[in-house]
């Protein structure tokens, strides 16, 4: 991946936002694993703003949208929309792993596929808009980007669990056991802390994640945790 100006002028046709500061979405797109080999800054930061700049304009969005719908349909509704897999869809959409600057070993691990890498990369690029052109630039990209993911009806989607608790079924089918969430590490200052969390499986399995608090890290990482168990029940 070559940092060419006329792939960045690309992706941001493809988004429908040009950047009044080009280097903000270079930033963005710095994943890591890119940034330690070259002692530069990577997108996290940018993806903890664009997580919660997200779920305010969806929360706009759905507010306006569906004037008579209860907080609890709105809810759901909202959390399926800004979970990690439609924003991978979303991502995928965009061909935005062709544009993610990753180290030679997250490269050589198919990270430019991988469902995390392209949703915290959308989110971090959401961030570098708001930042970019305020909340008014954020809404008007995010609105335009989400728009054929709302559904027509808000009930449309049933009342799903979240994911700590599909998990803990899941694991308690597979192996008459629940998983355990433990704090790793935290670090920022305390205004845009981020936390990293792990769920250890039954069978010693391990799956990290980093969200602004606790709770969204323990989500983040059930998701991920999730994946791997899908099916296996029917095995």
């Amino acid at each position: 991946m070559t940092q060419d100006l006329h792939l960045l002028d690309e992706l941001q046709d493809k988004l429908g936002y040009r950047y009044k500061n080009p280097e903000l979405l270079v930033r963005a797109l710095t994943h890591s694993s890119y940034a330690n080999e070259r002692h530069m800054e990577h997108n996290e930061r940018l993806e903890f703003l664009g997580d919660a700049v997200l779920e305010l304009c969806i929360s706009n969005v759905l507010f306006f949208r569906f004037p008579r719908a209860a907080e609890g349909h709105l809810t759901r509704l909202r959390a399926a929309l800004v979970s990690e897999p439609p924003l991978a869809r979303l991502a995928r959409s965009l061909t935005l792993g062709d544009y993610i600057f990753l180290g030679r070993g997250e490269e050589q691990q198919g990270g430019r596929d991988r469902d995390a890498v392209l949703a915290d990369t959308l989110e971090a690029i959401l961030g570098s808009i708001y930042l970019d052109s305020g909340y008014d630039g954020a809404f008007e990209c995010i609105s335009a980007l989400f728009e054929e993911l709302i559904p027509e009806r808000v009930e449309v989607l049933p009342a799903s669990k979240d994911f700590k608790s599909r998990l803990q079924e899941k694991t308690q089918g597979l192996f008459r056991a629940r998983p355990v969430y433990s704090l790793l590490d935290s670090y920022g200052p305390e205004h845009e802390k981020i936390y990293r969390v792990q769920v250890e499986l039954p069978d010693g399995t391990g799956i990290e994640a980093r969200a602004g608090s606790v709770k969204k890290a323990e989500q983040k990482a059930a998701s991920r945790a999730l994946k791997p168990l899908e099916g296996r029940e029917q095995d």
